[in-house]
């Protein structure tokens, strides 16, 4: 990943007394080696990152207060303030969220500009810590604090390049959307001033059932009804990888070079979406977790969790609606071991 970095800073939070408190750097950080490392894992992290939300900034016909952080956006941007004094508000922004919060975080935040194939890009992340040993020259072993890159919940990317040209965008503002419930990314959202207004997940959940009912309604075999959603998956799964959206008109052209039908798959979505007051726009980023359903029966309840792919239902797993049974034939290696040692069969 060739990325050019402009500015990149980075100030700590750490938590004393139950208060968190603030250490603010006095200058940028210098560019080199170590920060072009950090910088490629956590962007790659970013990316990898299955669910995202899509935002920008609250408007005036928008509810709520945006908060200091988009104007001092502006200023810097326009030049009229210097990216330390930047950095350094939105830290002090950022405090004061965690203090509202009442959330004693310890860990570091990264605000970095950079471009990467053309594009403006600012990065603001919390970079959590994790404690761990190292040994010294002298073979002591000694305790240390280390970032954990990959346990990243609070980060953002902020699309300069169409924020300047397209302030009408939705979505020029990207962010994690953690696991840990919506009050961290409320949490995030507040501190930036900007609000949620595409929902993948969502969209990516009507795209799965527009291509189910497509595939029902154009009569097809199951065989062929699942080759179609393996083409759907391979597709969008593609898009998502490569960071572009899904284009429904282009899925219909898969589609028909696949199994030709006499409606085509974008002419179906569009009533589909209408009849069910659902939203389905013609280009949307994808949502990579919704996408498995495409290809991939799961569930869990009850102290059962049960998943498997399409293409092994009918085969070595029946379905019997009458009574709600799945019957396997074939357990896993792995799961058929566990069962053999607990009953006391030799393996």
């Amino acid at each position: 990943m060739q990325l050019r970095i402009e500015n990149s800073i980075i100030h700590q939070f750490y938590s004393h007394d139950d208060k968190v408190g603030l250490r603010l750097a006095p200058e940028a950080l210098p560019e080199d080696e170590q920060l072009h490392e950090l910088l490629e894992e956590l962007t790659q992290v970013y990316t990898n990152k299955p669910a995202k939300g899509y935002a920008s900034f609250l408007t005036e016909s928008d509810e709520g207060d945006s908060g200091p952080f988009p104007e001092q956006l502006k200023q810097w941007h326009g030049g009229q303030l210097q990216f330390v004094d930047f950095s350094q508000q939105a830290a002090k922004l950022l405090l004061e969220q965690l203090q509202n919060y009442n959330m004693l975080e310890a860990g570091f935040l990264l605000v970095t500009r950079y471009q990467h194939l053309s594009t403006d890009y600012l990065l603001v992340a919390f970079l959590p810590v994790k404690e761990g040993v190292s040994i010294n020259p002298d073979l002591a072993v000694n305790k240390s604090s280390q970032l954990d890159i990959n346990k990243v919940q609070l980060a953002a990317r902020i699309d300069l390049t169409e924020w300047e040209t397209n302030q009408d965008s939705e979505r020029y503002i990207s962010f994690i959307k953690g696991r840990v419930g919506r009050k961290v990314s409320d949490f995030f959202l507040d501190f930036l001033g900007c609000t949620e207004r595409l929902n993948s997940k969502s969209q990516t959940q009507t795209l799965i059932e527009a291509v189910t009912e497509y595939g029902k309604e154009s009569d097809l075999e199951p065989q062929q009804r699942q080759s179609l959603n393996a083409v759907a998956y391979e597709y969008c799964d593609q898009q998502w990888k490569q960071g572009e959206d899904v284009s429904v008109k282009d899925l219909s052209q898969h589609f028909e070079q696949a199994q030709p039908q006499e409606l085509s798959f974008e002419d179906f979505s569009r009533d589909y979406a209408k009849q069910r007051e659902a939203e389905l726009p013609e280009e949307f980023p994808a949502d990579k977790s919704t996408l498995r359903k495409l290809v991939k029966f799961q569930g869990q309840g009850g102290g059962v969790s049960v998943g498997f792919d399409h293409t092994q239902l009918g085969e070595r797993i029946k379905y019997d609606v009458a009574t709600d049974t799945l019957t396997i034939h074939g357990t896993p290696p792995n799961l058929r071991d566990q069962l053999r040692r607990y009953f006391g069969i030799d393996s």
